[in-house]
């Protein structure tokens, strides 16, 4: 086909600042289009439709059967045996009275309830948010010294962590979440994880006395310098649980049916080692116990939250980070569940959920909750069939908060430091690190330094480092994107890159180049540069062979989905640099957007409409047309051409 009767790549029609407007940031902001659903409804279909958006129980709710109820029954039943002493153990971890983890288990999984969208999340608090609290707090507070107001600053830390999770679902910004890559969240979770057991190391040994520092060093230094004040007693029995718990978890995994085994074991761990402690009278040989838990549901703290605080500062950072953390874990494990369960749940309705439930609970004496994998886990093997679940277990908690406390006055601090150990062995994913090294090499390296940063300096300083790296990657995407040589595969029209497809055929006289990304400030200078060098590589290969020189270069735009100005700035370079060459340039495929910005630019006149191709195969047809029109020059022409013009 010749040159002068190719379709022409159309310029698209001018829109209207406000609608281009509008339609820029519903495509940032609203993707799914939740409004959809209210189009062409009556007013009061509208207010229904609202309600069961903001509130997905009244949507789901009136469609709730007797059948439905047992299996939820089962399933809040089985998950508030879990509950209990995990929630009692993170609050250790986190320095807070232990009978928080008990109120966190109440109120917050009411509201979530109400408001989430995912069938499957079991609400309650997490060991490595609880462990962030106590590490950031613990800088600025004694929790020992001063317990008050650590208190007040965990209450206030998780009014801020519940405000900012709601502000990112309500003002759509739920991607930012998506700056936690898997690999980071991999490595963080390892690394807290690893932490967190050793941590558990004081519990096991009946230390009295233990460093408030997270760093595996630190850790290490303060067990073995009170090597003489280990206990026996203590270790035994704490070992003896932990290799029941893990057990109990061996035979789960084997066989699915058994879940209950793995999710009775926190439970019967706590009951079995309250006995042991009550009937021999443990306590006075060394073994720490919980002591007294108070009776009575969730007293109001909303006149406790500090806003008026010197550590005001602190409570917001603390906040901020062990919200951002939990989201991740809790947005994660609900897609995970959903998609295996074939539905969908909203990601910005489930922040917003989220930060409800951590308002309400920073309100009623409740610490920093989210969606714990292992109690997500046992909520779905225990058969749940909607958030009803979460219910049963709030029910379940309430009961023992009114009646049950005074049985947990005799449970052993071993057991409890036994079961976060295995809790968080679970949490070190050994596999999924060998995986990433299988596949991307530079995301096993996120996955390491996270890893290595919590480890050996902090938790703080792993996350800093593993988000540094996430976005160092995103921005060598964008300022250094691909630029591949394309072939023409045999028998076809069809280009692809020369390194894929080792068989494809390179048209004499024309390079065909395709650049991989879109064409902004920070990669313009790069792409010229390395277009340049593209042209001068292939002109030294046919100079060595003696073929035809050099005639035409194409760029193959379909991957470009915007440009910016200097993008168009960097392209009038290119041209310029081929006119003094005596090649020719052409573009093929660029999208609406570029052709809309190099009309503006004027581009397209400069670089003449006729250069502007619908696809490879007719940028290169119109060449080889050119190229057989008129006589190609060779190498030999070209070099002596060059020597005179010198």
């Amino acid at each position: 086909m010749g040159k002068e009767d190719h379709q022409r790549v159309a310029i698209p029609p001018p829109q209207p600042f406000v609608k281009s407007l509008k339609n820029t940031l519903k495509e940032t902001f609203f993707p799914d289009d939740p409004l959809r659903q209210f189009k062409n409804q009556p007013r009061r279909r509208k207010f229904i439709l609202a309600l069961q958006y903001i509130f997905p129980i009244f949507e789901w709710g009136p469609k709730y059967s007797l059948k439905l109820f047992k299996s939820d029954l089962l399933a809040g039943i089985t998950i508030a045996s879990l509950a209990i002493p995990q929630g009692i153990s993170y609050a250790k971890l986190a320095n807070l009275p232990p009978i928080l983890g008990l109120y966190s288990s109440f109120v917050p999984p009411l509201i979530y309830a109400i408001m989430g969208s995912s069938k499957d999340l079991a609400v309650g608090t997490v060991a490595v948010a609880s462990l962030l609290t106590a590490s950031m707090l613990g800088d600025a507070v004694n929790a020992m010294e001063n317990s008050k107001l650590y208190l007040h600053l965990a209450f206030t830390a998780t009014f801020f962590a519940g405000l900012f999770e709601a502000a990112l679902g309500i003002f759509r910004l739920g991607f930012i979440v998506d700056f936690l890559s898997h690999a980071t969240i991999v490595g963080f979770m390892g690394g807290a994880a690893t932490v967190v057991s050793l941590q558990q190391l004081k519990g096991i040994l009946g230390l009295d006395h233990f460093t408030s520092a997270t760093d595996v060093v630190s850790v290490m230094r303060s067990v073995f310098s009170q090597r003489h004040q280990w206990r026996w007693e203590s270790a035994v029995l704490g070992f003896c649980f932990l290799f029941y718990l893990l057990l109990a978890k061996y035979f789960s995994k084997k066989k699915p049916k058994l879940f209950w085994i793995s999710a009775m074991a926190p439970l019967t761990s706590v009951v079995f080692g309250s006995l042991f402690v009550y009937l021999t009278h443990a306590q006075k040989h060394g073994i720490q116990v919980i002591g007294h838990l108070k009776k009575g549901i969730n007293p109001l703290s909303i006149m406790d939250l500090e806003f008026g605080s010197a550590y005001l500062t602190t409570a917001i950072k603390t906040g901020i980070v062990t919200g951002v953390i939990a989201l991740a874990e809790g947005i994660a494990v609900g897609r995970s569940f959903a998609m295996f369960k074939n539905y969908n749940i909203d990601g910005n309705k489930e922040m917003i959920a989220f930060g409800m439930m951590n308002i309400a609970g920073s309100c009623t004496s409740c610490y920093l909750t989210s969606g714990p994998f292992s109690r997500s886990a046992v909520n779905v093997n225990a058969g749940c069939k909607t958030a009803v679940s979460n219910i049963v277990m709030a029910i379940a908690v309430m009961i023992t908060l009114l009646f049950l406390t005074p049985l947990f006055h005799y449970t052993p601090l071993v057991v409890l430091s036994s079961i976060i150990i295995a809790a968080m062995l679970g949490l070190i994913d050994y596999e999924a690190a060998i995986h990433l090294w299988h596949i991307d090499k530079f995301d096993f390296l996120v996955c390491m330094s996270a890893y290595i940063g919590v480890v050996f300096a902090n938790i703080e300083i792993g996350l800093v480092v593993a988000i540094g790296l996430s976005l160092l990657r995103v921005l060598l995407f964008v300022a250094r994107p691909r630029t591949l040589v394309l072939g023409n595969i045999p028998g076809s029209k069809i280009y692809r890159s020369v390194d894929q497809y080792p068989n494809t055929n390179k048209v004499p006289g024309v390079l065909v180049l395709e650049i991989d990304a879109p064409i902004y400030f920070a990669n313009a200078s790069y792409l010229r540069e390395r277009i340049s060098r593209w042209i001068d590589d292939e002109e030294d290969k046919l100079k060595s062979s003696g073929e035809t020189s050099l005639q035409y270069v194409i760029l193959d735009m379909s991957a470009v989905g915007n440009i910016d100005t200097s993008g168009i700035s960097m392209l009038e370079e290119v041209k310029k640099i081929l006119d003094r060459r005596e090649l020719k340039f052409g573009l093929a495929n660029p999208g609406a957007e570029v052709m809309k910005k190099m009309n503006k630019s004027k581009f397209i006149e400069k670089i003449g409409h006729d250069w502007i191709f619908l696809t490879v195969g007719e940028a290169v047809g119109a060449c080889n047309f050119m190229l057989h029109t008129y006589k190609p020059k060779t190498v030999t022409d070209e070099s002596e051409k060059y020597s005179n013009n010198v």
